[in-house]
């Protein structure tokens, strides 16, 4: 069996799936973390716009490609937008992960349940519309 021959045990693949999890939530933090600071020593002293009004994201805020090109360039608001998406997509990654375990185990019902899991999550990030 290609689980037995990889040298992998049950306890092992729970320990690379936690780690995948530990490690993706704690780069997100620092990756925040250092994003708040940034904007802080850049925007700490400015004075607050109206709190009544709404302001939505600029556009180049809407999208991946977007956040991670203003990221690159530094932008504080950008970065904390990118620790963020790797906060969502460190859960997907995990249940991704569970798939390629499952699907190693030949463990087959494990397999379809957990790509219905990884379908729902996908579908409420897409939006979760029916229409």
């Amino acid at each position: 069996m290609i689980w037995q021959t990889l040298g992998i045990t049950d306890e092992r693949a729970e320990e690379i799936l936690a780690h995948l999890l530990r490690t993706g939530v704690i780069l997100s933090a620092v990756i925040v973390l250092s994003g708040g600071l940034m904007y802080l020593a850049q925007h700490g002293r400015q004075r607050t716009r109206g709190l009544h009004e709404w302001h939505g994201e600029p556009r180049e805020m809407r999208s991946l490609g977007g956040i991670g090109r203003a990221a690159a360039q530094g932008d504080s608001a950008s970065i904390i937008q990118l620790g963020l998406i790797l906060l969502i997509a460190t859960p997907i990654a995990r249940v991704i992960a569970s798939v390629w375990v499952f699907t190693l185990k030949r463990d087959y019902l494990y397999v379809a349940f957990t790509l219905i899991v990884l379908g729902v999550l996908l579908f409420s990030l897409a939006g979760g519309r029916l229409e």
